[in-house]
Parts: C-alpha cells; structure tokens; sequence
C-alpha cells in the first residue's frame, strides 16, 4: 500500500480545476467511444493501472468490445479500428509519448479527418488524460478489486 499524498486532499483547489477540465472533455462533441480509446491508449503508455481499469470498465458499459480493448496495445497490427480511430490512436500515442513530437504526417491526417473544433478538442481530451495518469502514477493510485458473480 502507498502512503503518498491524495490530491483531492491536500491541494482541493487544484483537484477542482483538474475536475473542471474532465467535465469540459465530457461536455464537447467528442463521442463517447473516441474519448475511450483516447484514455486506454493514453493510460497503457503511462502505466496508469488505476485508469486503466477504470477506463476498459466504462468503455465495456458504454460497449466496446474485449476484442478492441485487448488489440489497443497493438493497434497498427489489427483490422479492429476505421480510419478516423487509427488517427485518434496516431495523436494520442505521439502527444502522450511528447518528447518524440508530434510528426507533421499525424498532424495533417487528424487535421484531415476531423474539423478545427473536432480535432482541438480531441487534442484536449489526450492532454486531460495525460494529466491524470501522471496524478495516477506520482500518487500511486490503485484500483479496486471487483469480485464479478460467476456466469
């Protein structure tokens, strides 16, 4: 167990403006299964256990299939994903893993598939995610075990 600090906690103000960030990515246009791919994706780079059960569990009840959930980790190699995901995917991966850059050819694809708003907004929703796995990762955040009924 971690004995390290809860954000929410010792800095309330600051947990409020990171609260305030996620309700924005939930108000914006972004569907409900392009921000799930960004925050899986996002989180497996990050190694944010925490939001990565938190996240797989609510793409599975906003229904994504295992399948997908189980291929993110390897994205370029499946049919699983369309054009407009491949790109999503594209962006995350580069501006998660910034130090590299975002190239300009995965720029100009999401820039072609995606209007001005769509893709801003995308470009926030990988930023917030961001953000929270490194809250996640520095403050040792561990999900909860959920014991499923047998089927």
């Amino acid at each position: 167990m971690s004995n390290r600090i809860k954000i929410n906690q010792a800095d309330p103000a600051g947990y409020k403006a990171m609260l305030a960030m996620e309700n924005y990515i939930e108000s914006t246009g972004l569907t409900t299964k392009h921000k799930d791919l960004i925050k899986i994706r996002a989180s497996q780079i990050n190694g944010c256990t925490y939001c990565i059960d938190m996240h797989t569990r609510d793409a599975r009840k906003a229904g994504e299939t295992e399948q997908r959930i189980y291929g993110l980790t390897s994205w370029r190699e499946t049919p699983f994903f369309d054009e407009q995901e491949r790109a999503i995917l594209a962006l995350t991966e580069e501006v998660t893993l910034i130090s590299g850059k975002v190239s300009d050819e995965t720029y100009s694809n999401a820039a072609g598939l995606f209007d001005r708003t769509y893709l801003a907004q995308l470009i926030m929703a990988i930023i917030t995610i961001n953000a929270w796995n490194r809250i996640g990762v520095t403050t040792r955040l561990e999900p909860v075990l959920i014991l499923e009924p047998a089927a």
